[in-house]
């Protein structure tokens, strides 16, 4: 019998061996097909309108977020026709200041990167374009008149520097990028990679991680960091309250189209006191509108020009000048809409926003204005302000006293005549509780 044991032994061992080998490979073979940032996902951010302080804001959060997540990158989705040259420069300091890569991308296939988003394209530490994309187009564009020769020169010498910087920071073309400044060259996406403004041109964002993968980018303090983009997902910035809120009223148009309202709705509130409702709303969107315009340059002289067509409104509500101050009101708040954005051509409010409320918000206020000054210079119509001018008849007569009726009541009147009985006598006065009177013509 102790053979058999013998043989049966080794065999259940060598059996139990083998399933934990195999369950081992299998676990091995799971971790291996696995990417090397598992459960690490890259955060990623979309500037798919113009630039603004709110879109400096949005990237400085969502860097924070990745370097507090661990993520492997920030990946930054371009397509935009440009911005504020000061935001843009505070997200170049933004990228450059960065723990974690940041890698821009151009995206999707007709998209572009246009004047602001040209200089944050080349700030990134890895630079991308979709093919059938378009970038570069970055003279400064000022707002109203053109600029004096020499402050142009001045403006465009530090914006072609600032590129330069950028460039040569990350190996990249200063020439051509200095081109996009100094005479607004346009580049599609296979012209950057061609004038090597750019790193890669692909298909879509897969495509994008399997050839970052292994990518080796140099940071501003001087390390290297080798990317692992094989199947890492992208993780959305997950926006706060107030960045939605100011994002969603970032459009200089809906933002005069909101503090126009506010003001009506607060002065209906003013004129028709108790309604409740209007005040609450107009205060709402009053500081909504203050609220999306605070984020924003604004032009004071344009301020004032609305200010003063506030105040031609309300002058033709007083004075009959048969709508010249009302005209005069409408041209000014229209001039004070179109210039009270100082920025490029996507960040003012348009010709037809500024029409489109002006004349409106022009025709509401002479129109409530004129109800109101009507209201306070008719005559009193109850009370005893309101017996003065009417008739009535003597009762008794009047010498001097006696009692009148006037509008339906029996009063003791005074006459400064005698005033016999049944005559017709008009009202001149009140004190206390009698009437003045006299006999009426």
């Amino acid at each position: 019998m102790l053979p058999l044991w013998d043989n049966l032994i080794p065999k259940a061992e060598e059996t139990l061996v083998q399933k934990l080998l195999t369950i081992s490979a299998i676990l091995i073979g799971i971790v291996a097909a696995l990417p090397a940032d598992a459960g690490m996902a890259a955060v990623s951010i979309d500037f798919s309108s113009v630039i603004h302080p709110v879109s400096v804001e949005i990237l400085r959060h969502a860097i924070r977020q990745a370097k507090n997540e661990g993520a492997p990158f920030v990946l930054i989705r371009l397509n935009t026709p440009g911005g504020l040259l000061e935001a843009t420069r505070e997200i170049i300091e933004v990228i450059s200041a960065s723990p974690v890569p940041v890698v821009t991308f151009v995206t999707p296939s007709g998209g572009r990167a246009a004047s602001a988003g040209f200089f944050i394209l080349l700030s990134g530490d890895v630079a991308a374009m979709a093919a059938g994309t378009r970038t570069g187009a970055a003279s400064p564009v000022t707002l109203g008149e053109p600029m004096d020769p020499v402050m142009r020169k001045k403006v465009e010498s530090d914006a072609a520097a600032a590129l330069r910087s950028l460039a040569g920071r990350h190996g990249r073309n200063w020439q051509a990028a200095e081109a996009a400044v100094l005479q607004a060259k346009s580049f599609t996406s296979e012209e950057a990679l061609k004038e090597k403004l750019i790193d890669l041109v692909v298909r879509d964002e897969q495509e994008l991680w399997a050839k970052l993968d292994g990518w080796q980018v140099k940071r501003p303090d001087g390390s290297v960091v080798t990317l692992k983009t094989a199947g890492v997902a992208t993780k959305p910035y997950e926006l706060t309250l107030r960045e939605r809120v100011v994002q969603a009223l970032a459009d200089p148009n809906l933002a005069f189209l909101i503090l126009v309202t506010g003001g009506l709705l607060l002065y209906w509130e003013f004129t028709q006191p108790g309604m409740i409702l209007p005040g609450v709303s107009g205060a709402i969107l009053l500081l909504l509108g203050l609220l999306a315009l605070s984020v924003l340059p604004i032009n004071f002289a344009a301020v004032g020009l609305l200010v003063l067509a506030v105040v031609l409104f309300v002058l033709e509500a007083k004075i009959v000048s048969h709508g010249i101050l009302a005209t005069g009101g409408v041209v000014a708040m229209v001039l004070g809409a179109v210039l009270l954005v100082e920025g490029p051509p996507e960040l003012r409010i348009r010709w037809a926003t500024a029409l489109a409320v002006s004349i409106p918000f022009g025709i509401i206020t002479v129109f409530l204005l004129s109800l109101v000054i009507r209201a306070r210079l008719r005559p009193p119509a109850t009370g005893m302000e309101a017996m003065a001018g009417e008739t009535g008849v003597a009762q008794t007569a009047l010498n001097p006293t006696g009692t009148v009726f006037v509008r339906g009541e029996y009063w003791t009147a005074e006459a400064d005549e005698p005033v016999e009985a049944g005559a017709r006598v008009r009202v001149i006065g009140i004190q206390g509780l009698r009437l003045k009177v006299k006999r009426a013509e």
